[in-house]
């Protein structure tokens, strides 16, 4: 799709990826950027970039970004939550439901208010998965599952849209040197490379990506996918 004079909507484009994404949108000459976030500033005068308030666990937040922003054509759903918890050795109990509320139903439900809008404009949606939506991490066993939860809700999404005229892109990283990788001892791709990999595939029409070393990885899924799971198994903070 064409980039530039795009109107885009990103969440959790405070930090990190998030933030990435909505620098390389306005390189790449959107018009517009919504900016998705839990403590938005004010909007500066003229400003392309449009800090919205949005938390995606809060149904009504969601429900007015929709209404409040109907000239959307990218969606970027990027918000996400790991707490780096296993699944039976957990410190905490609640770990899986929280990162499940934000990484799976707080995609799903800001898929279900934008897709009437992505439908009406035509455009593309874009979820920012994980590589570790693929294979699991036991070190973050709650958040690989949550990621696992949203690839799936990922390929349901692109099917139902799939004759209206709206692309749906699936992001698979490996680790991104972010807060949220902080402690653990792999290779770390930077957030502007996930970025720039975002802007490709949306320019090229290209609907699963994996940036960096993330590719390596999803061929040796492929080819051998029990070699994967010990592989992850045995990483350690």
């Amino acid at each position: 799709m064409e980039l530039s004079g795009c109107v885009a909507f990103v969440t959790g484009a405070k930090r990190g990826i998030g933030a990435s994404i909505v620098e390389a949108l306005i390189a790449a000459g959107a018009s517009r950027v919504y900016a998705g976030m839990r403590r938005p500033s004010p909007a500066e005068p003229g400003a392309r970039v449009i800090p919205v308030e949005l938390d995606v666990t809060n149904p009504a937040q969601i429900a007015r970004a929709a209404q409040d922003c109907p000239d959307v054509t990218v969606l970027v759903n990027n918000a996400g939550l790991s707490l780096g918890q296993p699944l039976l050795g957990t410190r905490d109990l609640a770990a899986a439901e929280r990162e499940m509320r934000v990484n799976y139903f707080g995609t799903l439900e800001m898929c279900r208010a934008f897709a009437p809008v992505l439908v009406k404009n035509g455009g593309a949606l874009v979820n920012v998965l994980s590589i570790l939506s693929r294979t699991n991490m036991p070190l973050a066993g709650s958040y690989s599952a949550s990621k696992a939860a949203a690839f799936s809700l990922t390929q349901a999404v692109r099917s139902e849209l799939s004759d209206k005229g709206v692309l749906v892109v699936g992001v698979m990283p490996g680790f991104v040197d972010t807060d949220m990788t902080k402690g653990i001892d792999a290779p770390k791709v930077s957030s502007t490379l996930v970025a720039e990999s975002v802007m490709r595939a949306l320019r090229h029409g290209v609907e699963d990506v994996y940036p960096g070393p993330a590719a390596e990885i999803a061929q040796e899924i492929s080819r051998d996918y029990k070699a994967v799971e010990r592989q992850f198994g045995q990483i350690r903070r």
